[in-house]
């Protein structure tokens, strides 16, 4: 979500909530965090996830796109107390580094990617998974979560009180690409827990060497979609987007929403950012495109790999 989508006491009551969350995610965290193997998988894990995001995929028929949300994912990977600080990294590391989704709307962002995944449809189906590993179950609890989130967009949309987005037809629009675009979603999501399993959760290796011989077979896979398959994403506009514009009737922002916070947000934002929308500044060039994924999946890395480091070290002391 863009900062143009929301009121500002909608934003900073995400804030809030995400921000809460965040803090009981890291206290729970401290009692079964395994240094050996929750930290690597944590770094290489949110760096798989940032890295499926930039390849955006077309809808048949729509003239829309889709693109991978992940957070049911690092659910399964992670469980749901590490799944949600990795995948607010990976959403931080977008709203800074690249200008991708707003500063004010990241804790609806976090909340809907992060929260919804991890803290309540990750337990719904958690035991089933757990007993029988049904891709059933996988594919379901990963087309539910994005479902879900494309509903809270359209609330929190509908809640900031935007004139040019009516709530019953943002949800109409959301919901129904959304509910398309969720059959990718699990799919893509059981063929990679079966990847990842195999190459991390069910390799057993003795050596020192061996026991991060997955983590960097997962970490190769990862520079690759974001460096070479994300130049073949599609250009169409996302699901969000194509909603927007189907309302509104221009591939452009409602201006209701915003003022001198707004204003602000974006300015720092722009700063911020060194590689916005993922591209050198004024640059047509693809090259933009590879190097912001290799720098947005290593620093994804540093940035979940550290949080489970300093959460373990909070631990022991």
């Amino acid at each position: 979500m863009a900062d143009a989508l929301l009121s500002v006491p909608v934003g900073v009551t995400f804030w809030g909530i995400s921000g809460a969350a965040a803090c009981y995610a890291s206290s729970k965290m401290k009692k079964d965090l395994d240094e050996e193997k929750t930290i690597p998988l944590m770094g290489v894990a949110g760096a798989f996830v940032f890295a499926l995001q930039m390849v955006n995929f077309a809808i048949p028929g729509t003239g829309s796109s889709g693109h991978f949300a992940g957070g049911f994912l690092l659910a399964l990977l992670l469980g749901r107390h590490a799944s949600f600080l990795v995948m607010s990294s990976v959403l931080l590391v977008q709203a800074l580094f690249f200008a991708d989704g707003g500063l004010l709307a990241l804790g609806c962002n976090i909340f809907n990617l992060a929260f919804i995944p991890s803290y309540i449809v990750y337990p719904l189906f958690k035991n089933i998974i757990d007993k029988n590993e049904s891709k059933t179950a996988i594919w379901s609890g990963a087309f539910l979560s994005l479902c879900l989130g494309a509903v809270m967009v359209s609330m929190q949309t509908g809640i900031s009180g935007i004139a040019e987005l009516p709530f019953s037809k943002m949800l109409l629009l959301m919901l129904g690409i959304h509910l398309l675009i969720a059959v990718f979603e699990g799919a893509i999501t059981v063929g990679s827990y079966m990847f990842i399993k195999r190459y991390s959760l069910q390799t057993e290796l003795k050596s020192e060497k061996g026991k991060l011989k997955p983590y960097f077979s997962i970490l190769s896979v990862s520079l690759i979609i974001a460096a070479v398959v994300s130049l073949f994403a599609s250009s169409k506009p996302d699901g969000l987007e194509w909603s927007v514009y189907n309302i509104m009737g221009r591939a452009s922002e409602p201006h209701s929403m915003t003022g001198q916070f707004h204003n602000f947000l974006g300015s720092l934002q722009e700063k911020i950012a060194f590689l916005p929308d993922y591209a050198f500044a004024g640059s047509s060039s693809q090259w933009g495109t590879s190097v912001s994924g290799i720098a947005g999946a290593v620093i994804v890395i540093i940035l979940a790999s550290s949080l489970g480091y300093i959460i373990r070290k909070a631990n022991k002391n």
